[in-house]
């Protein structure tokens, strides 16, 4: 009888475990996609649409998501939005400029030599965990509020991950290069150049992508703090005059931001260091 149950069911539903083992591995490829972090955040907004137009959040302080929508295309048409935003994306690449390029220089030189780490490494340590806003009202006092203190402060906040990522990967460099190279003679700057550099980018890179989602979040908390211009001061200006889609248009366009230069960092990344993707 079990059998005649078994070849039963066979012969009644052909295909079946088959069709249904085929869309689970569909499934399963599906969530392991990025397309599955798209339809989360879809379901997110629609949540968010939900909440406002069926009154399940009963606040003027929350529009539907469509009237956000719409408050950043038209933010984005006039200029209203467009502006401030490209002011603060300039102040925040120079400053992670300024910062990254000093913090790659000086992680490289601490990670190869002892003494200087030992020197530098303590004053490094007791600056790096001050809060940016706690700096920013003493730094107004020398610095004014103008863009020389945002892109100071986006500097320092971006100084940090550069340098301890860089002095890291310089401290984690396979010493048996280091030993070739004294072998062949090479001296300390060409070794640094060929040898330490090259070995030390997959981390310096690091740094630097942890540096740009810092530098963006320090530019705009600055203007905030002491601006006059920028999306952080237009963020703002839209809660006092109780406009709240566009303070929330100008949130979306900071995280859109955000992504757009997280992806395009990846894509230099690949190109320049494609060894550290296939890792």
């Amino acid at each position: 009888m079990p059998a005649l149950a078994a070849t039963t069911l066979g012969t009644t539903a052909p295909g079946r475990p088959e069709a249904a083992s085929a869309g689970y591995r569909l499934s399963r490829r599906w969530l392991h996609t990025r397309a599955s972090g798209f339809v989360l955040i879809l379901v997110l907004l629609a949540l968010w649409e939900a909440s406002a137009r069926l009154g399940w959040v009963q606040s003027q302080s929350w529009p539907p998501f469509s009237a956000v929508l719409a408050a950043t295309w038209r933010g984005l048409a006039e200029g209203e939005l467009g502006l401030p935003l490209l002011s603060t994306i300039g102040r925040m690449l120079a400053g992670y400029a300024i910062g990254c390029g000093l913090g790659v220089a000086l992680g490289l030189l601490l990670g190869a030599n002892r003494w200087i780490r030992y020197v530098v490494l303590p004053v490094v340590e007791v600056i790096r965990p001050i809060p940016i806003p706690a700096i920013v009202p003493p730094l107004i006092l020398f610095l004014g509020i103008d863009d020389a203190l945002k892109i100071f402060v986006v500097a320092l906040a971006s100084f940090f991950p550069a340098l301890i990522n860089t002095m890291a990967g310089v401290l984690g460099v396979d010493d048996v290069l280091l030993q070739t190279a004294r072998t062949f003679r090479i001296g300390w700057t060409r070794t640094m150049l060929r040898v330490v550099l090259p070995a030390t980018l997959p981390a310096i890179s690091s740094g630097l992508r942890v540096a740009i989602g810092l530098a963006l979040v320090v530019t705009v908390v600055a203007e905030m703090i002491a601006g006059s211009a920028g999306i952080g001061y237009y963020i703002v200006q839209m809660q006092y005059a109780l406009r709240p889609d566009a303070m929330y248009a100008a949130v979306l366009c900071l995280a859109l931001t955000g992504y757009l230069l997280n992806r395009l960092f990846l894509a230099g990344e690949a190109r320049l260091i494609p060894w550290m993707g296939r890792a």
